[in-house]
C-alpha cells in the first residue's frame, strides 16, 4: 500500500479527529443505558472506529506535528464530553454529596446520603421530590411527610467508599464551585485532570526518547471523554497520579524514584486500583533500596492521608468497601460475571485462587525480567492480565490501562476497556448474564495472545544488514 504524502495524512488525521470528536458529542447526547442501551452501543463502536482511522493516518503524519496535532486533538476529544449531564453513572453525585458533606464539617464516612441527620444539606438537584422522582436511576429514601423522596446518588443506604484523596478532592471541587453548577465542576476538574495525563504522557515519552504517537492512545480514546469527562469519574486523578509516579520510578536517583513511590501512593488513596502497578514500578529491581525507595513512600504516603479521616470519624473509613465486593461477586464467583474466562475452564472454586496464582507469577516475571527503565510495560502485563482474568463489569476502571497502553504503545491492550464498555452498556439488554461477558472479554484476551505471539516473532527474526542486503542484490545468479 502506497503512503500518504505528509500533508495528506496531516489533514486526513484532522478530519478524522473532528467526526470523532462530532460523534463522541452525539453519543453523550444520545440518551442513557437505560433507553436505548444498543443505540448507545452502536454509537461506542463508532467513535472506537473513527479512534482506529485516527489512529492509523497519525502513523504517517511528520513527527514535527505530531505532538502539537495529539494535544488539538486532545482538547476536542475532552471537550466533547462536557456537552450533557452524566450519562451512564452516577457516581459524580456521590461525589458531589461527599464534598458537601465536608464543607459543612462532616466526615464522609459517618453518614450515609439518605441519614435524617444530613437533610439539612440537601437540595433538589441530588435529592428530587414528587413527580420528579419518576424515571430511572433515581433511589427512593424514606420520608416522613406524604411526598415521595428520592435521589441521584446511587446505594444511599450505604456509606461512602472514596479513600481520602478523592474525599479531598470532592471537598475542593465543592468549595470552588459556584452555586447552582451542578454537574459541571466535577466534569470540568476531570476534563483538565484528562488533558493533565495527555501532557504527562508526551512528557514522559519524550524524555525517553520514544514516538510521541503513543500519546493518542490516551488522548483520543473514547473512553476517556465518555468516562473520565462526561461521567467524572474519580479513576482520572488515580491515573495521573499513577503516571507522573511511573515517569519518576523510570529515573535512577532514588530521590526521583522515593517521589515517584510517594505519587503512586498518592493514587493508590484515590482509588485503591493503582496498588496493582507497584510490581511494574518494582521492575527489574535487584537492591533492597532500590525497592524501598518506592514502596515506603507509596506505603508511608497512604497512612499519613488516612490518619486525618481515622481521627475525624466516627464511622470506617473503609466505608462500604466489604459489600461492593460481595455484592460485585468478587468474593463468589459463582454469584455473577466475574472471573467469566478462568470460569470457562475452571470450577467455580478455583477462580480466585488460580487468579492469584497466575497475578503472582506475572508480577514475579515483571519484578525480574522488567526494564527498569519503562516501568509502565511491567504495569501495563501485570494490569492487563488482571483486567482480563477478574473480567470487571464497569468500563471505567480500564482508564488507568489506556494510560499504560500511551506509555507502552502495545494497542492490542485495548480490546480489554473495549469489552468493558460492552459488558456494561449492554448487560441491561443480556439480563446481565455471563455470556456477553465471556465474548467479550474472550475476544479481547484473543486478541492481547495473537498480537503477543506476532510480536515475539517479529522480533526473533534477524535484521539484514543494509550492506549485505546491497550485496546479495548485486550478486550474480547462477
Amino acid at each position: 500500500m502506497k503512503a500518504l504524502p505528509a500533508r495528506t495524512a496531516t489533514t486526513t488525521t484532522a478530519l478524522t479527529l473532528a467526526a470523532l470528536a462530532a460523534a463522541l458529542v452525539l453519543t453523550v447526547r444520545h440518551g442513557d443505558y437505560f433507553s436505548d442501551p444498543v443505540g448507545l452501543f452502536w454509537r461506542y463502536t463508532a467513535c472506537w472506529a473513527l479512534f482506529a482511522v485516527a489512529l492509523a493516518a497519525l502513523r504517517r503524519v511528520p513527527a514535527r506535528r505530531v505532538a502539537w496535532l495529539i494535544a488539538v486533538g486532545a482538547l476536542a476529544v475532552t471537550v466533547a464530553g462536557l456537552f450533557g449531564p452524566p450519562r451512564t453513572s452516577t457516581d459524580s453525585y456521590r461525589y458531589a454529596w461527599d464534598g458537601r458533606v465536608q464543607s459543612a464539617g462532616i466526615s464522609p464516612y459517618d453518614h450515609t446520603p439518605q441519614d435524617p441527620a444530613l437533610a439539612r444539606l440537601r437540595d433538589p438537584w441530588l435529592f428530587p421530590t414528587g413527580a420528579a422522582c419518576q424515571g430511572p436511576g433515581l433511589a427512593p429514601i424514606p420520608h416522613t411527610g406524604g411526598t415521595a423522596s428520592c435521589t441521584r446518588i446511587n446505594r444511599p443506604a450505604v456509606h461512602t467508599i472514596y479513600p481520602p484523596v478523592a474525599e479531598a478532592y470532592f471537598l475542593a471541587v465543592d468549595r470552588l464551585s459556584p452555586a447552582g453548577a451542578r454537574h459541571m465542576p466535577l466534569q470540568i476538574g476531570a476534563a483538565l485532570t484528562s488533558l493533565g495525563v495527555t501532557g504527562l504522557a508526551l512528557l514522559v515519552l519524550r524524555r525517553r526518547g520514544d514516538d510521541l504517537r503513543k500519546a493518542a492512545y490516551w488522548a483520543w480514546c473514547p473512553a476517556v471523554p465518555l468516562e473520565a469527562v462526561n461521567n467524572a469519574h474519580i479513576d482520572v486523578l488515580g491515573v495521573l497520579l499513577t503516571v507522573a509516579g511511573l515517569g519518576l520510578v523510570a529515573s535512577r536517583a532514588l530521590p526521583r524514584r522515593a517521589v515517584g513511590g510517594a505519587l503512586i501512593g498518592a493514587a493508590i488513596a484515590t482509588k485503591l486500583m493503582p496498588a496493582v502497578v507497584l510490581p511494574g514500578a518494582l521492575s527489574g529491581v535487584r537492591r533492597v533500596r532500590d525497592a524501598a525507595a518506592v514502596l515506603l513512600p507509596a506505603t508511608a504516603f497512604v497512612v499519613l492521608v488516612y490518619l486525618p479521616y481515622v481521627l475525624l470519624s466516627h464511622g470506617s473509613v473503609f466505608g462500604y468497601l466489604s459489600g461492593y465486593v460481595e455484592e460485585e461477586g468478587y468474593d463468589d464467583p459463582s454469584a455473577g460475571s466475574r472471573y467469566a474466562l478462568l470460569r470457562l475452564v475452571l470450577p467455580d472454586s478455583w477462580a480466585f485462587p488460580v487468579l492469584l496464582v497466575v497475578v503472582a507469577a506475572v508480577s514475579l516475571y515483571v519484578m525480574r525480567r522488567g526494564d527498569p527503565r519503562r516501568p509502565w510495560s511491567g504495569a501495563l502485563l501485570v494490569t492487563g492480565w488482571a483486567f482480563l482474568l477478574l473480567t470487571p463489569g464497569y468500563s471505567w476502571y480500564a482508564l488507568l490501562l489506556i494510560a499504560l497502553v500511551a506509555l507502552d504503545g502495545r494497542w492490542e491492550w485495548l480490546g480489554v476497556p473495549l469489552a468493558g464498555a460492552a459488558v456494561y452498556v449492554l448487560a441491561p439488554t443480556f439480563g446481565y448474564g455471563p455470556t456477553l461477558t465471556n465474548v467479550a472479554y474472550g475476544a479481547a484476551a484473543t486478541l492481547v495472545l495473537v498480537m503477543s505471539r506476532i510480536r515475539r516473532r517479529t522480533a526473533a527474526q534477524p535484521v539484514a544488514h543494509p550492506a549485505t542486503s546491497a550485496q546479495q542484490e548485486s550478486a550474480p545468479q547462477r
